[in-house]
């Protein structure tokens, strides 16, 4: 039992990340299926799926709670949270398939990027770049979910969602860059 307490250590914050994850396939469910108030409750899923990503952050921060499980975990609930969303809605023609797939291509690199960065030994914190491109993520999903027809503000915040996407990720990958870069340099001035 205590080596399962050293993988997924018991707190708050690790239990709302797995709470998200959880609440990924009521979402899927509640989009695709043919129930009154589907989308109400789907809206209603993802907004509290969402709400739990701040908290937990919020929580593990302010508690000093943060743990190797919520490093990992905390970013991929969030991933698969977007990316399910997502590809719901375009399967129900409620979105444009580039624009899930721009969102889509950008989380996966990042994801991919960091990691690789984290085996070289830097890390990358979240930026504030990246933390309004998840609010407004978030924001458009809820939007397209919520609203039908797609009117003309909804249609301007998943535009701007897409846009601060790519440039969030453009900036990430320089950021990225730009760290390794110093890593290297002062490695061979040190070596």
């Amino acid at each position: 039992m205590d080596n399962v307490a050293g993988v997924f250590p018991l707190n708050l914050p690790n239990l709302l990340t797995v709470l998200r994850i959880m609440l990924v396939p009521v979402l899927v469910v509640t989009l695709l299926g043919n129930t009154p108030a589907g989308d109400v409750l789907a809206a209603v899923v993802f907004a509290l799926a969402s709400l739990t990503d701040f908290v937990d952050g919020y929580l593990a921060r302010s508690r000093a709670e943060i743990t190797n499980f919520g490093k990992l975990m905390d970013p991929l609930a969030d991933k698969l949270l977007i990316i399910a969303a997502l590809i719901s809605l375009v399967s129900l023609h409620r979105l444009a398939a580039w624009v899930a797939m721009v969102i889509i291509t950008r989380e996966l690199a990042v994801t991919v990027l960091r990691m690789g960065a984290t085996q070289a030994g830097v890390v990358m914190a979240a930026s504030m770049f990246g933390k309004v491109k998840t609010c407004l993520q978030i924001a458009a999903i809820l939007a397209v979910i919520a609203v039908h027809g797609q009117p003309l503000w909804v249609a301007a915040l998943l535009y701007v969602a897409v846009a601060v996407t790519v440039l969030s990720g453009l900036d990430y990958f320089f950021g990225l860059r730009r760290r390794m870069n110093q890593r290297e340099s002062r490695a061979q001035l040190g070596g």
